[in-house]
Parts: structure tokens; sequence; C-alpha cells
């Protein structure tokens, strides 16, 4: 291994020898051999100032870093909120069934494959969610596993060469616009793409081919949109490559082909048509298969994100043109530092990482803090399981969060700062290295930013996967190398923070919305929203909704109009029973409450709290027992265990529903469940141990009666398996199609008779009854 050690050698040159360095380092180690070998820790402890217990204990903290061999290909499967209630869990066992792995074991016979959960994907909206190494598929079915493993192994090392532009000479007709937000990408948008680019070069258009970020609509990826010359645009939804040459030809004459008709309908596609361009506020009237149905983005105000869908992420010369970096040259060249403070006050904007503490005066904190050195954070990290509005906004709007940053940063007198990122989001991470590079070049970083003598520089900082680390003070513990432990408060981070100096830390959205309120003014922030809750909120809205996706809404909206108006109802026909909001640290509103308003304080009276913005929408098929215990199972794993009241608390809890959920409640275990979340509550450290309870709490007190049929041995949805009994009823016509999809042989191959199911082999994985064509399977 003496080449390798070498490689190690460099590699700590380049990161440094302190404890600072320590996760960089890991995480590089880790790209190189898959995992952490032993003798290569053992011997970065002897080459730095870091002592071996210091370093394991920091690999064994985070999710992210492995201590053992794994396969070639790693298989993620998400078992993220809006995963979980789609049957992820299904899907995960369907795996271990393809690999024939048996309790403990995550690697297959062969050491090809490793099979691992993971808490998010940021791909709500395509649940249930698998990644291959860099490939996303998304709404798996257990049947389709094999098929998956069968597809990723064609595409290993297959590449798809790109055709020279043919030009010639003639005018630009218009533009094409093709969505490569990560949801768009795990959808096929790559495929998209590629076709366009050979149709446009096949036929020697004349046309700009364009990339944009997320436009928002992930239930409809991929999407295309024809923006002609002349006329109104017109966006393809869920386009597949072989639609790619009608919809183009439709649009543009091409040389040597005859006209098409304009604006064709292509009967496989979707076609959305806009009643105005995307610029400013967007709306959308939309026609699918000229049927019309209400608008998605009809209540909706883009701030955040401005200019979805229009706008190339990386093109700073298109941000400038409209209207970007505009804010900075403002405060650089207009305002004082105290007038930027007060501006932003004035807006009323609180963060929107959490419970909403006012920005103005976080910065206001800091700003008065006597000392030459102080930070900035971004917070990036997103652990919420059913979360992915710091994804799109770091992958589809870099400059804005950028410009964010800049303004803070001189509103506090801060001259360094982090992106501190999932390492998950790996498009995420690139855009903004990408961007602070050019940013740099640009004169928008760095020294003497725009001649106005202020500075500051900006690097990245991406998280080893600790949901704890959403909480700034162990968002702090972790880049300064240590183990992400949340810590007491006073001092707060405004104070004391990363190495012990006064820091900023704000989540992505906050920053994102900055540049409009220097820009528009706080009045224009301040008329949108409510008195106490200023503003618009990003939400991801995924779960049994019709139309998912990423949306940004004006505070005060209520719970039934994003649902119906936005998202279009629940989806199959199913009842709304209730939402999920706020992740793992928020709570249940359930359906008899959906006009309560969406702002901070409405939510906190519900037993919820905003968040970071997970808006996951459940039907009456979804057990709330099961969501209360998949919550309490996440916060568990993901304590950090620094206080016994998290530690123990959320474990005796987990363990109580576990109980109920397998049929072995008893009489007193509701009673106990809320004596422990009352004291987990108070007692906890964090913020995460402290709201762990919400969830529990908000179930037992608007869903009650479950848990109590629940120890009375039933669960009314038939979502907890222990507690079921699948059988094949009088509709049975005899298809054999049950016969086909049981993985475990549980049902006999009787043709043309009524079948039956081996109740002591069946693992009740669903299969029959999904492929069943007459509704013949009872579940009891």
């Amino acid at each position: 291994m003496g080449n390798n050690f070498q490689n190690i050698d460099q590699l700590i040159t380049e990161k440094g020898s302190t404890k600072k360095s320590l996760i960089p380092i890991l995480q590089a180690i880790q790209k190189e051999y898959n995992y952490l070998p032993e003798d290569v820790l053992k011997y970065v402890a002897k080459k730095t100032e870091i002592s071996a217990a210091e370093i394991i204990g920091v690999a064994s903290f985070y999710s992210q870093f492995r201590l053992a061999p794994v396969g070639e290909h790693m298989i993620k499967v998400c078992v993220g909120t809006a995963c979980h209630v789609k049957g992820a869990g299904q899907v995960y066992d369907a795996f271990r069934r393809e690999f024939k792995l048996s309790d403990g074991e995550e690697t297959d016979e062969s050491g090809k494959y490793t099979l691992e959960k993971v808490a998010c994907l940021g791909c709500c909206t395509l649940a249930p969610v698998v990644q291959i190494d860099g490939t996303t598929y998304g709404h798996v079915a257990p049947d389709q596993v094999g098929q998956i493993i069968e597809d990723f192994e064609s595409q290993v090392g297959k590449k798809n060469p790109k055709k020279a532009r043919k030009a010639d000479g003639s005018e630009i007709k218009g533009e094409i616009r093709i969505g490569l937000g990560s949801c768009c990408v795990a959808s096929g948008s790559k495929e998209i793409q590629q076709e366009v680019e050979n149709v446009v070069n096949e036929s020697g258009l004349r046309v700009n081919l364009k990339h944009v970020g997320c436009v928002g609509m992930c239930h409809q990826v991929p999407l295309v949109e024809i923006v002609p010359n002349e006329g109104e645009p017109t966006l393809y939804a869920k386009v597949k490559p072989e639609d790619v040459k009608d919809i183009v030809e439709s649009h543009f004459e091409a040389p040597g082909l005859f006209t098409k008709l304009k604006n064709k309908l292509i009967h496989t596609v979707e076609t959305i048509q806009t009643d105005r361009n995307w610029d400013g506020v967007q709306r959308y009237e939309i026609s699918m298969r000229e049927k019309p149905v209400a608008s998605f983005l009809g209540k909706q105000i883009p701030i955040a994100t401005e200019y979805r869908g229009i706008i190339n992420p990386l093109d700073v010369d298109e941000y400038i043109k409209r209207s970007g970096f505009t804010s900075l040259k403002k405060v650089l060249e207009t305002m004082s530092s105290d007038e930027v403070i007060e501006e932003v006050k004035e807006s009323g904007i609180r963060g929107r990482g959490g419970a909403g503490f006012p920005t103005g005066l976080k910065w206001s904190l800091v700003k008065k803090e006597k000392s030459d050195t102080k930070y900035i954070i971004c917070n990036g990290d997103e652990g919420d399981p059913g979360a992915f509005m710091d994804r799109m906004l770091l992958e589809s709007y870099p400059y804005r969060v950028i410009e964010g940053m800049v303004i803070a940063a001189y509103a506090v007198g801060i001259h360094e700062g982090y992106f501190y990122i999932r390492a998950e989001y790996p498009l995420a991470v690139k855009r903004i290295r990408e961007a602070i590079k050019i940013c740099k070049e640009k004169n928008y970083l760095g020294e003497n930013i725009l001649g106005s003598g202020f500075h500051l520089n900006l690097q990245i900082y991406e998280g080893a996967g600790a949901f704890v680390c959403g909480e700034e003070s162990a968002l702090i513990a972790s880049i300064e190398g240590n183990r992400g432990f949340p810590r007491m408060r006073p001092p707060f981070p405004a104070q004391s923070g990363l190495w012990g100096k006064p820091t900023l830390v704000n989540n992505t959205e906050t920053l994102a919305q900055i540049s409009y309120i220097l820009r528009e003014g706080s009045d224009g922030f301040k008329g949108i929203g409510t008195e106490k809750s200023a503003g618009t909120k990003v939400f991801a809205l995924a779960g049994k909704v019709a139309r998912g996706g990423l949306i940004e809404v004006p505070m005060g909206i209520t719970v039934k109009q994003v649902i119906e108006e936005i998202g279009g109802g629940i989806a199959n026909g199913r009842k709304f029973k209730a939402v999920q909001i706020g992740g793992p640290s928020g709570g249940c509103i359930p359906a008899e409450f959906a006009d309560t308003p969406i702002d901070y304080e409405s939510l906190s009276e519900m037993g919820a709290m905003m968040g970071s913005g997970g808006l996951v929408v459940l039907d009456d098929t979804d057990c709330m027992v099961d969501i209360a215990r998949y919550f309490l199972s996440f916060t568990q794993e993901e304590s950090c265990g620094k206080c016994t009241f998290c530690r123990v608390g959320t474990k005796r809890m987990l363990d109580i529903l576990e109980n109920i959920t397998s049929g072995k409640g008893k009489q007193g275990d509701i009673e106990e469940l809320e004596h422990l979340a009352e004291w987990t509550s108070k007692g906890s450290l964090c913020g995460l141990g402290r709201t762990a309870p919400n969830p529990v709490l908000s179930t037992l007190k608007y869903f009650r009666e479950e848990y109590e049929a629940h120890i009375n041995g039933v669960c009314p949805t038939g979502k907890c398996t222990s507690l079921i009994t699948y059988s094949v009823n009088d509709e049975c016509i005899g298809c054999t199609k049950c016969v086909q999809k049981c993985p475990v042989d549980a049902i006999p191959f009787t043709p043309h008779e009524k079948h039956s199911i081996d109740t002591e082999l069946c693992i009740k994985c669903d299969a029959c009854r999904a492929a069943c064509p007459v509704d013949a399977i009872d579940v009891k």
C-alpha cells in the first residue's frame, strides 16, 4: 500500500493536518477506497495532530462513512417520508430477496452490490426512489428490482458521443429549454437532452439549446419548453425520447423538411400551454391532452424561485440581465451596513430553516459583537426525510444564494464563509463550486468586491450525513472536525460560534430571498403573507397528492388550497386524511383542519411546525401509528446520544410504538407514550430532541382511536403487516397474475380456479393485491 500512502501524504498536505481537515480527508479516502481502511486511518493518525481515537469517533458518528468493505456498486433505497408512504420498505425487501441476503448481510455473495437505506435522496415526487452509484430510478415497484439491476448493468461504461452541430448560417429560430434539475435527471431528462441535440444536429436547425434548473413541476418531468421567436412558448411534460423529433419539427421548419403544423399536439405528450411568458410572477393555465385542470402555479409567488424554468443556473450573464446582483450593487454603493440590517428587519423575514427566528435580529446580534474575525455559514444540510428545497435552490439558483450571502456578510462585517451542503447532493455541490469560481472571476466574490473595498471568500464544506447537523451548533462542530454534538446555549453562535468566533448561520432559502428584499424594498416583501409571517415559503409537496413538486406560496395560504388548488387533490381518487408538515420535528394536521393557514403561529397551535418545508400528504390508506413509528425510528437513529432525555426517551417511545404496530401493544401504552414525550421535549438539549415527540403527540391528539384499535389487535388501514392477513375472495377469476408476482410462491399455480394464499409462507408484500385485475385479494 506504499503508493496509496503517498496519496494520503499528498492529501494531508492539501487539506492540512489539524482536526479542521479531518472530515474532508475522510471523505477523500472513502471516495478512493469506497470505505475507510483501518491501516489508512492509523496512518492518518500517525501523520497528523489527530489521535486514532478522535478519528474513529468522527468516522463512526457520521452515517456517510463506512468502516468495512462494501461492494463495487452501492444501491441506496430512499426511505424518506414520501418514499415510506409509497412503499419503500417493500422495495428494500425486494432487493434483499433479489440478492438473497440473510439477516445482517448488506453485500451480495459476489461482492458486486451493497444495499443500504438512506434517509432522503431529495427526489420526493418520484417516490419510491432508488439510486445505484450516480443513477437514480423513480417510482420503483417491488417487482421491478430485477429490471433495475439489468438496466444499470447495461448502462455501466456506456457513453453517448455528441455530434458536432451543423450550422447553415441562417438566423436563430428560437430556443429549446430542457429541465436538468435532480428530479428531471432522475426521470430521464439527460436522454431527452441527448435526443434534442441529435434531432437539431441531424436536421440542421438553428436554435439555442438551453439547460434550465428546477421548474417546480416535478410531477410532470421530464420537461421540454419550446420558445419560438414569435408566438407563445409551449411546455411539454412527461416527454419520451421518441417524442422529441415530432415536438421539435412541429415548431421549427428545418431545412429540407416540409413545414409542420404549428403547435401540433403529440398524442403521447402532455402539453402545458402558457397564458403569458415566464417573467416576474408567473401564472399558468394548464391543459393536459386538451382537458383543462386547475393551475399548478396559479397560487404561487416566486421570490426565492424567481425566473424558474427559464434561467440557466450557471449563466452569470443571464442572471445579471434578469436583475441579478442589482441588490448587491445597491448595497455596496448606496447603503451602510446598519441600513441593510434595518431594511431586512422591516421586511419581517424570519428564518426559513426551523422555528422562524427573525433574520434581521440575528444579523444585528452578530453585527454588535466586537471581533476581528467573524464567519457566515449557509446551512444547506437539509436532513429532513421528505424535503428537497435547499437542494433545488442550490442547484437552480446558485448566484441568488451567493448574492444573499455577500449582502449578509457586508451587513454584519464578515469576510469568510462556508456553504455547508449535504454530500448526498452532488449536483448542488458541483454548481455552487462552479458559481463561486465564476463570481470570483467577475469580482462578485474575493477582494475589493465591485470596487467597494469589501472582501469575502467562500468555500464549500460537504456534510457527512447527520440529521443533527442541521442544528447550527452541531453544524459548527462538524465544520470544526468534531462529532456533530449540539452544545448548551447561551452562548449562541452569534456570540461564540465557529472556532469560538461570532458566526452568522442562515438557511439556504433565507439567503435566497435577501436580494429580492433589498431590490424591491421591505414593503414589497412585507406586503406578501401575514402580519407575523411575511413573504413566501418554499415547500416540497409530496406524498399522496396528484401533482407534487417544489412550490413557493405566500405565507397564510391554507393547507386545503395547497393540496386541492396546487396539488390537484389526492391521487387515485383516495380520500385526504392528513398532511405531515415540518419533517421529524413537525406534526400531522388532519383533514378536518384543512383550512389552517400555513404560518408559524398557526402551525405551532396545531402541534406542527414550519421546519425546513417538507409537506407530505397522506390519504386514507396511511396508518397514523405507523407514521409516528417511522418518524421516531428516524429521530432515534439520528440522535447524537449526548443527552439522556433524547437518547433514552426516543428509544423507549420507539419500543412502545414497535410493540403497538406489531400486535404486542397493551393497555397503558398510550399514557406511557404521552409521559415520555413530555419529558423528552422538556429535557433534551437541542431542537431535534425537543421536537422529536411532535409526530407522536400530534397523531395521538387527532388519531387516538387508531392507537386504541392497534392495541386491540386491529390496524384500520391494513398497513401494519403483523396485524393483517391476506386471503382470496370469490371475485377471483383464476388468471394467475397474482401467482406470477408472488416472490415466495405462497400462491399455488391453479389456472382457471379460485386461488388461495398460504399464510405461513406469505410475507405480506402486497404484490398480489397490486397485480389482481378484479380486486379479489382481501386484507383483514
